[in-house]
């Protein structure tokens, strides 16, 4: 009877850790969003491009430890803002050679361009909880104009840390000459498709 007692509570206690874990934020509505300042929350944020390889395959990679922050204003949109940073260093595409490849002078450069940013310049909403982002996206040592589609996803408290927490999608394309990046032009694709994806904790007032 203990062991079974034992049993049943060990089986409770992980019911109730995966439904914690599992619980969804409180709202799915952008204009519900307390206005302020949030900061990137790094771990689970991610920027991901995708390009033709020699017109058979789509080739992924990503970046990760991004940091930044945005004001975010619902009832005026105009006035909010956001500005990311990335380090270059931090690509992958899970392959080491590659990856290697990637970071060296024919390719990103990170020794002499160690980050990618974006700055905001324009934000407006495109429909429910659908936006345009305009701003300037600093890559390889060149700046140029980049517009993203941006979704809310959703907002609450997250259930592990308690911070109230705004995540949304973006997506975008760029043409990687733009940036002076053209090894191996036209067998590996001009045109990247990114995607990014990012949790935005509010700061303490």
């Amino acid at each position: 009877m203990r062991l079974l007692t034992a049993a049943l509570v060990c089986v409770g206690g992980l019911t109730l850790l995966s439904a914690s874990a599992g619980a969804q934020p409180a709202s799915s509505s952008f204009a519900s969003v307390p206005p302020g300042d949030y900061a990137i929350e790094p771990v689970h944020t991610r920027i991901l491009f995708s390009l033709s390889h020699l017109g058979t395959s789509t080739w992924y990679g990503d970046f990760t430890h991004a940091s930044g922050a945005a004001r975010i204003d619902p009832a005026h949109p105009a006035a909010s803002s956001v500005e990311v940073s990335v380090p270059i260093a931090s690509v992958s595409t899970t392959n080491a050679t590659l990856d290697g490849e990637l970071k060296g002078a024919d390719w990103f450069d990170a020794a002499k361009f160690p980050t990618m940013t974006f700055k905001s310049r324009q934000i407006t909403v495109t429909g429910p909880d659908q936006g345009e982002i305009v701003g300037d996206l600093t890559l390889h040592g060149i700046t140029k104009p980049v517009t993203l589609r941006a979704k809310f996803n959703a907002a609450g408290p997250n259930p592990l840390t308690h911070a109230y927490t705004a995540g949304f999608d973006a997506t975008g394309v760029i043409k990687r000459s733009d940036f002076g990046i053209i090894a191996d032009l036209p067998l590996v694709g001009d045109e990247v498709t990114l995607i990014i994806s990012a949790p935005f904790v509010r700061k303490a007032r």
